[in-house]
């Protein structure tokens, strides 16, 4: 049965944001080769999961790492973004478990696991270290493998919904997920791309109930885990955003920022805002984007704090 418009317009700001928010662009560094040769889609046994990841663009440099959103993929996600990044810089792109290509497995989705499964496949690539581009769940992804692996971590982008604490989320949302149900997605592009590309198209309810679990039972990250990410990171949200911008500004705080920066020098942090912009539109914004990540991962490492 198909889901009313409101139902849908719930999900677009409830699912896509909530679950995915609770919770690259630079020349492999010397010496670092992809293990596995080639472009384009393979999988990987990663940690009892048949993971599948791409890799496109020139082999030389730091590579970038993207990360998707909840119940997304490569392309829904970044599509629009990685052709243009690819020209000149190696990326990976990798599918979470129950996740565009990537079926799911017996256990349940948390942020710790999905950190180590991203983890485990640089290790088998043999990158020992690379920029990590993370949109919404894929931007809490990319903070913790930031705390619990961050000898592989560079620089950070956390694009949509940047939080590292539930408290951050307006109370609305969350509320709104606890009765999201799979026939909400009915007639989304979201649902209709995974029964397109999904190897058990059968998993969907599944999935969605281990966003739930994973969104509703999330404590989040401590300050202090938070200021142990001592890599640059830039957090960018929308203004009409799912995180209350305070809690952004806080973040943003811990990771380095929020300095009169010509008294002395640009800190490690970057924070932006996109005017008009809804946790859903933010991935569309395919010009800012490419005009603020790139130059970003490329720049010298700040001198300030």
């Amino acid at each position: 049965m198909k889901a009313t418009t409101s139902a849908r317009t719930h999900v677009r700001f409830v699912v896509l944001a909530v679950a995915a928010a609770t919770l690259v662009v630079a020349p492999i560094a010397s010496g670092q080769r992809i293990g596995r040769r080639g472009t384009g889609g393979r999988y990987a046994f990663v940690n009892g999961l048949k993971m599948y990841y791409e890799v496109r663009g020139p082999q030389r440099g730091t590579p970038i790492v993207f990360l998707h959103g909840a119940f997304s993929n490569i392309e829904s996600d970044f599509g629009k973004i990685l052709p243009t990044i690819a020209k000149t810089k190696q990326v990976i792109a990798l599918e979470q478990q129950g996740h565009g290509r990537t079926a799911d497995i017996d256990r349940p989705l948390t942020y710790e696991q999905m950190a180590d499964d991203v983890a485990e496949l640089l290790r088998q690539l043999r990158v020992t270290k690379a920029d990590f581009v993370g949109y919404s769940m894929g931007g809490g992804v990319a903070m913790y493998v930031a705390v619990r692996h961050p000898e592989l971590v560079r620089k950070l982008v956390f694009a949509g919904g940047a939080s590292y604490d539930p408290d951050g989320f307006y109370p609305e949302l969350l509320e709104g997920e606890k009765k999201m149900t799979p026939d909400a997605f009915a007639g989304t592009p979201w649902l209709k791309t995974y029964m397109r590309i999904a190897p058990n198209k059968g998993d969907w309810p599944k999935l969605v109930e281990k966003i739930k679990v994973l969104d509703l039972n999330w404590h989040g990250l401590s300050e202090d885990q938070v200021r142990s990410i001592k890599v640059p990171t830039m957090l960018i949200v929308g203004d009409a955003d799912v995180v209350r911008p305070e809690h952004v500004v806080k973040m943003f705080r811990l990771l380095g920022g929020g300095v009169a920066g010509d008294l002395v020098g640009l800190p490690r942090a970057r924070l932006a805002v996109l005017p008009g912009t809804t946790h859903v539109t933010l991935i569309t914004r395919t010009s800012w984007l490419l005009s603020i990540i790139p130059e970003f991962l490329d720049a010298p490492v700040p001198s300030g704090k």
